[in-house]
C-alpha cells in the first residue's frame, strides 16, 4: 500500500514537477532586464526559427500594460531574468508614474522555473483597482498561476488566488493550467479570458499530437470560472489574437491543416474572426450572423480570406476597431516558416470590415514572420507601431521600430517616424497598452536574433520618443533614460 501511494505521489510532482518549486517571492529586483529566449535552431545564418529580446512576446497574450486614470499610472508586466547572465524566466511588474514622470522598482512575483517566453504573464486591472497577474504556460507540462495584488494600485504585495472552473460534466476542478491567455474586464461581469488549452489524441495523424483548441473563459471574481467554451476546433488547431470596444470582443484566428507530413504547426493559414457583445452568450460574423460554436469546417462564415488557395502563411497580430465599432485586422502573411528571403515577402495587412464585406490592404513588408506590431486606432487616424525596418541582425525576430499612419481607412499607409536606429540589438514585439495614455503608448524589449544576449525594456511615447527603463536602480523610483 504504501509502494502504491509512493507511486502516485511520484506521479503527481513529475507531470507538474515545477509546481512545488514555484513560490510567491514579492520582493523587488534591482532592474529591467528581459528575457532572451530561441526556439527552432536552423542549419543557415539565420541561427533560429525566430529568437530574441522576447520579454512582451507572444502576439497571442495580452495585455502586458494597462493605464490607469485613477492614480494616473500605467501598471506593465513582462518576462523577465533578475540578472544578464540567467535564463530563467521571471514574472516582474512595474509601473510608471505620469505625474513624476517615474518608474517603479519591479516586483518579482515568482520564478516560472522554465526558460520558455512562452509562460510570460500578462496583467489586468478589475474595476476596484486591484492588478491581476495570469502566469500562463506553454501546454500542460507546467502549471499556471493567478495572483492578485493585496491593495488597489500596488505592486509591492501579490496573493496567489486558488481558482476554479466547471468542468465539461459541471464539476468543480482547479483552474491550473492555461495558455495564450488574452484577458478583458468589463464592469458588472468580471473578466473574459481567450485561451488555450490542448486536446491530445483528437487528430487525423499523430496520435498523441496535442490540437490547440481556442476557446474563452468567464469569471465575475477571478476566483470562481465557467467551463472553457470552443471557439473553434478545426484541424489541428489555431492560434488567435483578439480585441476589445466597449463591449464588443473579437477573435481573429489562423488555423493548422492536418498533414500527414509536412511543416505541422508551421503551417499556419487562412484568416477567420467572430465576435460577441453579450459576454460571451452568443457569437456572430463582423455582418451580425450568428454562428454557433465551436467551428468545424475550414469554409465557414467566419472566414475573411482564404490564404490556404494561395499556400500562404498567415501570422496575426493585433484586433482594434474603428470609430463605429467595426474590426480591423493586422497580420503578416508569408510563403512559409523558415526565416530568411527565401520565404518572403513578408507582407503586413489589415484586413478592414467596411459594413458590406472585408477590405484587405497591404501597409508594408518587413524580413521576419515573427515580425509584430500594434494597431492604435484614434478616430480616422490608424496607426502602427512596428519592427517594420531591417534591423542589426536582418532576417531575424524583430527590427527597427517604426510608426505608420493611414488616414483613409488603411488604404494607403506612410511612415511618419523612425521610432529606433542605429540600434545593437533588434527591438522586438512593441505592445499597445489597455486605455492607452500618450506618455506610455508602446511596450517592448530588445535582443540579439542570432545568439544569446543581454535585453533591455523600454517604452514609447506617442511622439515616438523611446526611454528606456532602467536596468540596475539605485532608489524605488527613478527616471526612464531617454533614448535618442
Amino acid at each position: 500500500m504504501l509502494a502504491r501511494i509512493l507511486l502516485i505521489f511520484i506521479a503527481v510532482i513529475t507531470f507538474f514537477p515545477a509546481h512545488s518549486q514555484v513560490e510567491t517571492l514579492n520582493r523587488k529586483a534591482a532592474g529591467y532586464r528581459g528575457i532572451w529566449y530561441f526556439i527552432g535552431a536552423t542549419k543557415n545564418e539565420y541561427a533560429y526559427k525566430y529568437s530574441g529580446g522576447l520579454g512582451t512576446y507572444p502576439a497571442n497574450h495580452y495585455p502586458f500594460s494597462v493605464y490607469a486614470p485613477a492614480v494616473q499610472r500605467t501598471f506593465f508586466c513582462y518576462g523577465g531574468v533578475t540578472d544578464s547572465t540567467s535564463r530563467e524566466l521571471c514574472h516582474l511588474i512595474g509601473f510608471f508614474d505620469h505625474k513624476t514622470g517615474m518608474v517603479s522598482r519591479p516586483t518579482l512575483l515568482l520564478n516560472k522555473q522554465t526558460d520558455d517566453a512562452h509562460d510570460n504573464p500578462i496583467i489586468q486591472i478589475d474595476n476596484q483597482g486591484y492588478i491581476w497577474i495570469f502566469s500562463t504556460s506553454h501546454g500542460t507540462e507546467r502549471p499556471s498561476f493567478i495572483h492578485r495584488s493585496r491593495k488597489p494600485y500596488d505592486i509591492d504585495t501579490f496573493d496567489r488566488i486558488d481558482a476554479n472552473r466547471q468542468n465539461e460534466k459541471g464539476e468543480t476542478v482547479p483552474f491550473s493550467n492555461f495558455s495564450y491567455v488574452q484577458s478583458y474586464y468589463q464592469n458588472g461581469r468580471g473578466f473574459f479570458n481567450l485561451m488555450t488549452h490542448y486536446d491530445r489524441n483528437v487528430l487525423v495523424y499523430g496520435a498523441n499530437k496535442p490540437r490547440r483548441t481556442i476557446a474563452y473563459i468567464t469569471s465575475p471574481d477571478g476566483k470562481n470560472w465557467s467551463a472553457w467554451q470552443d471557439i473553434a476546433i478545426i484541424e489541428e488547431g489555431h492560434y488567435q489574437s483578439s480585441g476589445q470596444k466597449g463591449n464588443k470582443i473579437g477573435s481573429a484566428f489562423n488555423y493548422h491543416p492536418n498533414t500527414k507530413v509536412g511543416a505541422g504547426l508551421d503551417y499556419r493559414t487562412n484568416l477567420y474572426y467572430v465576435e460577441t457583445d453579450d459576454f460571451g452568450k452568443s457569437w456572430h460574423t463582423a455582418d451580425g450572423k450568428p454562428v454557433q460554436l465551436p467551428l468545424k469546417d475550414t469554409l465557414n462564415p467566419a472566414l475573411v480570406n482564404d490564404y490556404r488557395k494561395l499556400r500562404q502563411n498567415v501570422y496575426i497580430g493585433d484586433v482594434n476597431y474603428d470609430s463605429q465599432n467595426r474590426p480591423i485586422i493586422l497580420y503578416i502573411t508569408s510563403k512559409g516558416p523558415e526565416p530568411g528571403p527565401g520565404n518572403g515577402p513578408y507582407e503586413w495587412h489589415v484586413a478592414h470590415w467596411t459594413g458590406q464585406h472585408w477590405d484587405i490592404h497591404t501597409v508594408t513588408q518587413s524580413d521576419h514572420n515573427y515580425d509584430m506590431g500594434s494597431l492604435y486606432v484614434e478616430g480616422n487616424l490608424w496607426r502602427i507601431i512596428g519592427s517594420v525596418e531591417a534591423g542589426p541582425q536582418p532576417f531575424g525576430t524583430g527590427g527597427e521600430l517604426a510608426m505608420l499612419e493611414s488616414r483613409d481607412a488603411g488604404k494607403t499607409w506612410k511612415s511618419v517616424k523612425t521610432v529606433t536606429q542605429n540600434s545593437v540589438r533588434n527591438h522586438t514585439y512593441p505592445r499597445r497598452p489597455v486605455a492607452a495614455n500618450p506618455g506610455f503608448y508602446a511596450f517592448w524589449a530588445d535582443g540579439n536574433a542570432r545568439k544569446p544576449s543581454a535585453s533591455f525594456l523600454y517604452f514609447g511615447n506617442r511622439q515616438g520618443q523611446v526611454f528606456q527603463l532602467p536596468a540596475e536602480m539605485k532608489a524605488d523610483f527613478e527616471k526612464p533614460v531617454v533614448v535618442k
